[in-house]
């Protein structure tokens, strides 16, 4: 195998609060470097001029909110990056070297060969995709064989064969569910599709909406590669007892004693739903709602009463319990000692909670949309998501049948393999070399 660089994009990854596609970033880069390739990380951080001190500013500014403006320098900034999107962005070397502690971010981000870094390159891209309707050039010193961007994002980096993955077509498929300008949005995917060099996607499901959406499209410049639930091997060696001792200590949940929703609170997470049909079944079993306020929830937050939906670790005298975001290593310990993880979406790419509930050995609840049965199999109960007295049936069977939760633990191992670490890294190993034998 020829050994290459690949760059993957850091847009998710220097978010303050992770993402699910920050966690796809993540397994894309731990499993590029276990194929022997170099990677290189692709960020938009501005980390000034000086050679010397640019290692300094990027792990300074990383994961950090833009600080405070005034007018005058909000104006200043939105012309400066109108007058960048006319020509090409440049990307900017960054040292890697021991010089700096980054520990802190051994969780959150990958480690990567090389790092390079254009400023507000995803602000200057947008406003060259609403204004010319055109992708962004970026032209970085020694640019790798394969770009894989992890999102639609309207940059090209030149010099290299770019791969866009798309997860979803959520905003084309249940446009009232996202926020995104659909026009922007429609265009965006249609240049990714026709002027990528590939696509790569995460289900069958995703994929047969790709072909369909956009029917010009060749089937054979569209993969699905899955993707992995990167599940710490630490956390996978510990007794399942020390986990749900820490969740006990810090929340007093006890061990197959509570449900568990996690993820972003967003119209296609069907939350409103979940809590009706978990209120209906009168389970006696707390439900357990890890996720940062979004928009779209008021429904739900009326329901959490005056606190909004923040009571971290309260329960309700409903057993409504919300927690606000947690560090990836706490939110899968609460995975792990679940009774079941809930997960009845309109709509999911891929729907990584559940494979990470899966590899974690623990029942599932979701739906039978999208892309979610490829990924639960027999692992869970397939409900339909519009249909709370069937996500209420789904609760009380789980509460009430011990030997059910047992079969669909015990389902699990097998399920997972099906998107194991190897059985990734394979099929990115066949779409790069799909890639670089093109013309």
């Amino acid at each position: 195998m020829t050994k290459l660089t690949i760059g993957i994009d850091g847009f998710n990854l220097a978010m303050p609060r992770g993402t699910g596609v920050a966690t796809y970033g993540f397994g894309l880069a731990q499993a590029v470097a276990g194929l022997g390739h170099a990677t290189l990380g692709v960020f938009g951080i501005d980390v000034g001029q000086r050679p010397d001190t640019r290692e300094l500013l990027f792990w300074d500014r990383i994961g950090k909110e833009r600080g405070h403006e005034t007018r005058k320098q909000h104006k200043r900034r939105l012309r400066r990056e109108w007058l960048r999107s006319f020509l090409p962005a440049h990307g900017y070397e960054v040292p890697v070297s021991g010089a700096i502690e980054k520990q802190v971010f051994a969780d959150r981000l990958p480690h990567f060969d090389r790092l390079v870094s254009s400023p507000a390159l995803w602000d200057v891209a947008d406003k060259r995709l609403r204004k010319l309707g055109s992708f962004l050039t970026l032209r970085v010193p020694n640019p790798p064989d394969i770009m894989h961007w992890t999102y639609p994002i309207p940059v090209r980096l030149e010099g290299a064969r770019n791969i866009y993955t798309l997860h979803d077509l959520v905003p084309l498929k249940l446009p009232y569910t996202t926020l995104d300008h659909k026009h922007v949005y429609r265009k965006l995917i249609e240049l990714c599709v026709t002027q990528g060099d590939h696509i790569c996607t995460v289900s069958e499901s995703s994929r047969r909406d790709i072909l369909g959406l956009f029917p010009g499209t060749a089937p054979d410049k569209v993969t699905n590669s899955y993707q992995t639930a990167p599940v710490p091997e630490a956390l996978l060696a510990r007794a399942p007892e020390e986990d749900a001792a820490v969740v006990e200590g810090m929340f007093g949940l006890k061990r197959r004693g509570y449900f568990l929703f996690f993820g972003a609170l967003d119209p296609k997470k069907n939350l409103a739903r979940l809590i009706e049909a978990y209120l209906s079944s009168r389970s006696e079993t707390p439900l357990v709602i890890v996720g940062a306020r979004h928009w779209g929830t008021e429904q739900e937050a009326r329901i959490f009463g005056d606190k909004g939906i923040s009571l971290y670790g309260e329960a309700t005298a409903k057993g409504l319990v919300q927690l606000d975001y947690l560090p990836r290593e706490m939110l899968l310990r609460l995975a792990r000692g679940a009774k079941a993880v809930m997960f009845p979406s309109l709509y999911e790419g891929f729907g990584l909670p559940a494979l990470e509930a899966i590899r974690l050995g623990t029942p599932v609840i979701a739906s039978t949309t999208s892309s979610l049965p490829e990924v639960v199999g027999e692992a869970g109960l397939l409900v339909d998501p519009y249909d709370p007295a069937a996500i209420a049936g789904a609760i009380r069977a789980i509460d009430a049948d011990a030997a059910l939760a047992e079969r669909l633990s015990a389902a699990a191992p097998a399920q997972a393999a099906r998107f194991s670490d190897e059985a990734y890294a394979a099929r990115l190993a066949a779409m790069y070399d799909q890639v670089m034998r093109q013309a």
